[in-house]
């Protein structure tokens, strides 16, 4: 009688835990290893942002701690001594001419901004709907530029075009209509030089960002270039435009050097009252009001990012 051979167990039943598992099974791969492997990327990630983690601690934290606490204690030449607790200098800075200077700076903020994005958005969209790619990179090169160009060379040329004696001025017989460029108004066309290239690149990438198909259904279904964009394109970039404005308002709101180089204090502005301030133009024992009224200013800004960040984050969904 013949016997059948003992089969002999395929490689895929044969044990892979050294023996300790279940003859005929394989031991499924422990998922340690790919959390460990995220954790790796993770930690990756913070070592590549820690320098601009470092960077922003020490040029921005640091400073705003130390306005914090000069905002609350009394300066160094005050009759009791420095460094006590008070709330003297926050509530001076919101009353008389510090707190016109702080409404003037909001007014010509809002203005400059709103004026900024009603002009900025026809450009932008002029841009982003050119056939022609050299047209688009020269705007763009140019309005990055443009808006970053502010302080004493802005001012200049201002002053030798459109000053009282400017070429613009004289050329045009500007002043019998009443044209000064030292006022509210003109301090405004000149934030303007650099707002409006600001907001041409906020809300380009966001006109840009408009489906196709979204102006051939409307005009499928009937709906004038009006329509389209009162029921489709404005509701879709309203959170970009409201970020755009607000970015512009931070931007007005924070200039210093322009203004300071063409009008001086003759318009109560928040940033040249802490630059009196800092110069020594305050009465005895308030040397920290100028920190006051730059806590005033970090509050502003604060809440202008709070705004600005959910825009910018709904607006990313609606258009990635």
């Amino acid at each position: 009688m013949t016997t059948a051979p003992t089969p002999v167990p395929s490689s895929a039943a044969v044990d892979t835990n050294g023996g300790g598992g279940t003859p005929g099974t394989a031991t499924p791969a422990s998922p340690a290893a790919p959390t460990a492997t995220r954790r790796r990327g993770r930690s990756r990630t913070w070592l590549g942002a820690l320098p601009l983690l470092v960077f922003f601690a020490v040029g921005f934290g640091l400073p705003a701690v130390a306005i914090a606490i000069g905002a609350f204690t009394t300066s160094s030449d005050a009759p009791g001594g420095g460094g006590t607790f008070t709330f003297s200098n926050l509530t001076d800075s919101l009353q008389g001419a510090y707190w016109t200077a702080l409404l003037g700076s909001i007014k010509l903020s809002a203005l400059t901004a709103l004026i900024g994005t009603v002009i900025g958005l026809p450009l932008a969209q002029a841009v982003a709907t050119s056939r022609f790619r050299i047209f688009r990179d020269m705007v763009t090169s140019g309005s990055g530029v443009l808006a970053n160009f502010g302080g004493v060379p802005l001012a200049f040329m201002f002053v030798a075009t459109l000053g009282n004696a400017g070429e613009v001025t004289t050329s045009l017989g500007l002043k019998k209509y009443g044209w000064s460029l030292y006022t509210f108004d003109g301090l405004a066309v000149v934030y303007l030089y650099f707002l409006i290239p600001l907001m041409i690149l906020t809300i380009t990438p966001a006109l840009e960002g408009l489906r196709v198909q979204w102006r051939e259904a409307a005009s499928n279904n009937g709906a004038t270039n009006f329509q389209y964009w009162r029921y489709v394109a404005l509701p879709v970039l309203l959170p970009s435009l409201l970020g755009g404005y607000v970015l512009l308002f931070g931007a007005s709101f924070a200039a210093y050097a322009t203004a300071e180089a063409m009008v001086g204090s003759s318009i109560p502005l928040i940033s040249m009252q802490i630059g009196d301030a800092l110069s020594g133009n305050v009465l005895v024992g308030q040397g920290n009001l100028a920190l006051a009224l730059g806590l005033d200013m970090i509050v502003v800004a604060c809440l202008v990012m709070a705004i600005y960040l959910p825009l910018q984050r709904r607006s990313a969904k609606w258009l990635s």
